[in-house]
């Protein structure tokens, strides 16, 4: 697959950090840059048809989260954690010289994008979040025995009705998505959802002063649609749109949609 060539800057603990940037905009013009996170067992290449509509209309940087991609895996004995990733964010708009951006996060990449909105509000013109609720519903730890017990890849290829519509879904996609989950190490994986499943941040969102839209699957497979609810309660500029009929990875199965309703968000609220 041709992709944008890949960077790396070292974060604050040393770690590797890979990136892209993606810029299509027309040179006379200098329109504020989209941050792109992806999900969790995911990569940046997971924005592969995304990344051409947005970046004709803004310079797009995508990064890959620590344990994803071409970024650093923390060893068991290292520390991780939500604000590590957070930190990896920022550091790469400072190692950018980018003071603020639309932050865009998709599923577990929403959380950290949701993280910046909140305690980084300063770099945070508009926030958007795909499938992504205010911490990672507890019920995914029952999955950790599941993986242990069946295997990583084929616990996600048993359960992958979960995350697409295989009615409509080319089955093609569902077997790269596969691969690219695959790329990640495992224990990893397992450590990944401990942690965000023992996150909770519902009341923080109140701190969330930019625009924001909130995109999520309409038969959310990921702790139920009732994890959106706090974002109606507590965030005081919002759009929400549901994807009806639709599971958890919206930005695989319609990624066109999502590019256009960012864009047109973006549009009317900044021009």
């Amino acid at each position: 697959m041709r992709v944008t060539n890949q960077h790396h800057f070292a974060a604050a603990d040393g770690k590797r950090i890979a990136y892209y940037v993606d810029d299509f905009t027309d040179p006379w013009r200098n329109p504020p840059p989209i941050l792109l996170l992806h999900s969790a067992m995911g990569n940046s290449r997971r924005f592969y048809a995304m990344v051409p509509l947005l970046a004709r209309r803004h310079p797009v940087v995508r990064m890959d989260l620590r344990g994803h991609g071409g970024s650093d895996t923390p060893r068991p004995d290292e520390p991780f954690s939500l604000e590590l990733l957070t930190a990896d964010a920022i550091a790469l708009l400072d190692h950018l010289g980018i003071a603020k951006a639309h932050i865009v996060g998709n599923s577990a990449g929403g959380y950290v994008a949701q993280q910046i909105a909140i305690h980084h509000p300063d770099r945070a013109l508009s926030l958007a979040t795909y499938g992504s609720t205010p911490g990672l519903d507890p019920a995914a730890l029952d999955w950790l025995p599941q993986m242990e017990k069946e295997g990583y890849t084929p616990f996600l290829a048993r359960t992958i009705h979960m995350r697409f519509d295989l009615k409509t879904t080319d089955p093609g996609l569902v077997q790269w998505f596969l691969k690219q989950t695959a790329e990640c190490d495992p224990a990893f994986v397992a450590r990944f959802i401990r942690h965000m499943a023992s996150r909770s941040w519902a009341e923080d969102l109140t701190r969330i002063r930019c625009p924001t839209l909130v995109v999520y699957p309409g038969e959310e497979t990921v702790g139920g649609t009732d994890g959106y609810e706090p974002y109606r309660r507590n965030v005081r500029d919002l759009r929400i749109i549901a994807y009806e009929h639709m599971p958890h990875n919206i930005c695989d199965m319609a990624p066109e949609r999502c590019a256009a309703d960012l864009l047109r968000f973006l549009g009317e609220r900044f021009g």
